[in-house]
């Protein structure tokens, strides 16, 4: 099985995914908003296509850890996505990803242009990796 991230944003959805292992996290894509129908219909798809167990969203709290605007919108996000799909849905503190994703990208010496097309989706990895890292220390049958 693997393991499907969401960096939820108003305009789009940025995409990682684990591979088969559940040991290393890839930027999948990012899916451009729009009607909740059409949208979760994409990620159905994805979930059933790469044979997904289960899916992380991000939800960004404010810099002293509290429940902000943007993190109560991504836990509506994810209840709905709870509700539609049939895998379980988890939430996961990601302050800074949008932020670290750029300067990643930026460090490595993408354009803007490439940077704002992969962002969402690079985010979405760096929400997924110490996921998987603190899920392989908790679970002593996952090993490193």
């Amino acid at each position: 099985m693997r393991i499907l991230a969401i960096d939820p944003g108003a305009r789009r959805l940025g995409l990682a995914i684990s591979d088969p292992s559940e040991t290393i996290a890839s930027p999948l894509g990012v899916i451009e908003r729009s009607a909740w129908k059409a949208d979760v219909q994409r990620l159905r798809k994805i979930v059933e296509d790469s044979a997904v167990g289960e899916i992380v969203v991000g939800r960004p709290l404010t810099l002293r850890g509290e429940v902000g605007a943007e993190a109560r919108e991504a836990e509506r996000f994810a209840a709905k996505l709870r509700a539609a799909l049939s895998v379980p849905v988890v939430e996961v503190d990601e302050r800074f990803s949008t932020v670290a994703a750029e300067r990643a990208m930026r460090d490595a010496g993408s354009r803007a242009a490439q940077r704002r097309a992969r962002r969402d989706a690079v985010a979405a990895a760096l929400i997924l990796q110490p996921y998987l890292d603190r899920r392989s220390r908790v679970d002593p049958l996952r090993g490193p």
